[in-house]
């Protein structure tokens, strides 16, 4: 059996969670991860890439992330490009909704996971070993 370390303050909260649940404390983690935004199925999937969002002057830009950065547009007047980084892609959206602007522009902090869920960024499914 795999075992976690947690400080014992997180330890109280989870076997607390566990007893009123009437379950297991593995089983009170396990519902935790898979409810939130990192434990859905979307960001492993490699072949449809995650689905992605922008919000930026109103507008809203859709796309897909491709591990370990590449980024494609899905929707609106950059549908269809394919950018290598997500900060090519954030600055490609920011040129052109806003082309007298600075289009410098972090992209792990620009996209955001499109789950239907609370705003989760890019930047949280990032590998760790990219450049950008």
């Amino acid at each position: 059996m795999a075992t976690i370390e947690v400080d014992d303050s997180t330890k109280r909260f989870v076997a607390f969670a566990a007893r009123m649940a009437h379950v297991t404390e593995g089983e009170i983690v396990r519902r935790l991860v898979a409810d939130s935004p990192l434990g859905s199925e979307e960001p492993s999937r490699a072949a449809g890439g995650v689905p992605i969002y922008a919000d930026y002057e109103g507008h809203r830009t859709r796309g897909l992330y491709f591990a370990p950065a590449r980024v494609e547009i899905t929707d609106g007047p950059l549908k269809g490009e394919s950018f290598k980084t997500p900060t090519g892609a954030a600055r490609a959206v920011v040129r052109h909704l806003n082309p007298s602007v600075n289009d410098n522009r972090n992209g792990w902090s620009f996209w955001q996971l499109d789950n239907g869920g609370p705003r989760v960024w890019l930047q949280s499914i990032r590998p760790t070993n990219t450049a950008d």
